[in-house]
This record gives C-alpha cells, structure tokens and sequence, in this order.
C-alpha cells in the first residue's frame, strides 16, 4: 500500500506544476467481498487522468464522475458502489473522495519518513452514507506529527475511522546482473517493490540495464549494506557463480531479512551449505533453515520470466505467511 501512496505524492507533484487540481479516492469500508480492500488509493487528476485503481475497472468511471463536485467545492463526500450486479462480488463499496492538495511540510515529511523506512498511519473520518460533508477527510501521522492531505482540516472524532499502518517500502535485493535478474527486476518492480541490484564491478553493468530497479550497487562481497537489511527486506542470490554466492553466504550469516533466496539446484544448495559451515562452524542452523533454495514455488517454470514469476509467488507467501493453494479448493473468502 505504502508503494500506491508513494506514487500518488509523485503524480501530484507533477498536476500541480501544470496546474491540475487532485481528488483522492480511499476505499474506506466494505460490506460483502470485493475485488479489493479498504485502504486502497486512486488519485484522480482534474483533466480526468488516473493513478491507481480502487477496484478492477468497473467502479473507475463512477469515482471519476463523483469526483468533479469535489472539484469544483473542495467538499468531501462518500460514494457507494454495489458490486453485486456489475462486478459480481457480491460487495457494497464506500469510497471516500476528499480534494487532494498536501502543503511542503507533508511532503516533505513525508519524503524523510519513507526514505527513513519508518512506520506511518493514515485516518480517514467518514459516514456509512452517501453524499457530501466538510467534516470528512483523512490525517496521516508521522510519529507524534498529524497533518492533513487537505491544509485546514480537523479531525471530528464522532464519525467513523478507517485507520490504516503503513509499512516502508518492500526492498528485494537481487544480487547479480544475469538475465534472468533482468526479468525478475522487472516484475518485482511491477509489483511495486524497491528493487537494489548488486552487481560485480568486473560486470560493466549499470542501473540502465535494469528496467525498474531503484539503486544500483557496483561493489564487492564485502561492501554490502548489511545495515540496510530489515524484516521488510527479501534478498536472492542470482550469480550463477558458486564462488561468489558462498562469500555473499558468509557475510549474510548474520543478517536477517525475511527472505533469502537462492539459485540452483538442491546438490549445490547442499555443497554451499556443507562448505559454508567449515569456513563458518558456528554459523546457526535457524540461518541455513530459513534459506530459500532453490528459490520459488514449484509451478512448472522454464523460461527466465516463469522463474521469475516463482519467486516472486514464493517471496509473497513468506511474507504474507500463507501456504500456497489452489484459490478453486479454498472453501472460505479469498482473503480471509
């Protein structure tokens, strides 16, 4: 979610230097079951562009066509959207939209606190009814800070809350500049994940060839940001070179990211491990347990982007902690 708002603040810098007017679309309740949650985001720009999607295309149009009282008013109001008969998920969506105009200092702070990787929380003040109200409208706290996406807003805490935590950016490492990083960059990245290849200086590669990527480490081994891994953070070990990925082994012993993953088949897997623990005894067996390898879901992959499908499939059930199944033999909601 934190991935959706970020590109949000993004395409409002961009309407306002061209002078566009912004109206935020936040799913903030769901009665039934929908395409989507509450807490997703569309940003609606006054020449009728948008950015993000608060379902699966069906309910758009109608948040488009609310949304131009808010523009015309900067009053925030609540749309109701029944799916049961075009989207057929048998849900009623409340959508609140709100004039979408943050000042520097939200900007700013929030810029700091993403960059920071720091928890934020966003409230969103509404009614279960449809129709118009000054008193709608969303906070977002940073630490002890509140400000407003709107400047001049105050909270009414007598109506409903839709509050949402915001977790940093999701960060995958993928350390080597092969192919098939290539299609895994680029997937990851579509998934709206911060991706930071790692590559050899011998390489010659640069941040260009990789399509998505957000950074683009050059170094050795020994060089890498250690301190940057977190329990947002997924790595996966893509040489396809045995000598480099036991050194990268040996200097991520230590760390903990909430996926390593690792390129291979089972033989090497156990050859890299078997070696590593005779130059490293006391290296902890929770470490090698929680190593991903070979890396992915077993679906049948072949090609570079089918790998690259797996994985991805397999990080997001580690940090989702869902076992992965046939939605067809799941007996209650998708997402329950």
């Amino acid at each position: 979610m934190t991935h959706e708002l970020k590109k949000i603040i993004r395409e409002y810098q961009s309407a306002t230097s061209k002078g566009l007017k912004c109206v935020l679309a936040t799913v903030v309740a769901l009665d039934g079951s929908s395409y989507r949650r509450p807490g997703v985001r569309m940003l609606i720009l006054e020449d009728g562009h948008m950015i993000g999607a608060v379902s699966g295309g069906c309910v758009e149009k109608e948040v488009v066509r609310q949304a131009q009282s808010v523009f015309a008013d900067e009053i925030s109001k609540v749309m109701t959207y029944n799916g049961r008969y075009r989207l057929g998920c048998e849900g009623i969506l409340y959508i609140l939209l709100e004039a979408f105009r943050p000042d520097k200092l939200f900007v700013e702070t929030f810029e700091q606190t993403i960059a920071s990787r720091q928890h934020f929380r966003i409230r969103s003040f509404f009614e279960k009814k449809e129709g118009p109200n000054a008193d709608y409208g969303s906070m977002v706290l940073f630490g002890q800070e509140q400000l407003p996406l709107l400047p001049g807003f105050h909270a009414h805490e007598k109506l409903e809350v839709f509050e949402q935590s915001m977790k940093p950016c999701f960060k995958l490492f993928i350390i080597g500049a092969e192919h098939d990083t290539v299609q895994l960059c680029s997937f990851a990245a579509m998934a709206g994940w911060e991706v930071t290849i790692v590559a050899d200086p011998s390489e010659e590669k640069n941040i260009l060839d990789f399509e998505g990527a957000h950074d683009f480490l050059g170094i050795l081994p020994e060089s890498f940001p250690l301190a940057e891994v977190d329990r947002h953070t997924a790595i996966i070990l893509m040489n396809h070179s045995y000598s480099k990925d036991l050194k990268y082994l040996l200097i991520l012993k230590d760390s903990k990211p909430i996926y390593l993953g690792l390129l291979g088949p089972y033989r090497r897997r156990e050859k890299l491990f078997n070696e590593l623990m005779e130059l490293s005894p006391e290296i902890s067996y929770d470490f090698l347990d929680g190593i991903h390898g070979p890396a992915g879901l077993n679906i049948g992959a072949e090609t570079p982007q089918e790998i690259a499908i797996s994985i991805i499939a397999e990080i997001l059930s580690v940090i989702r902690k869902k076992e992965p199944m046939l939605l067809k033999n799941k007996e209650t909601g998708i997402h329950d």
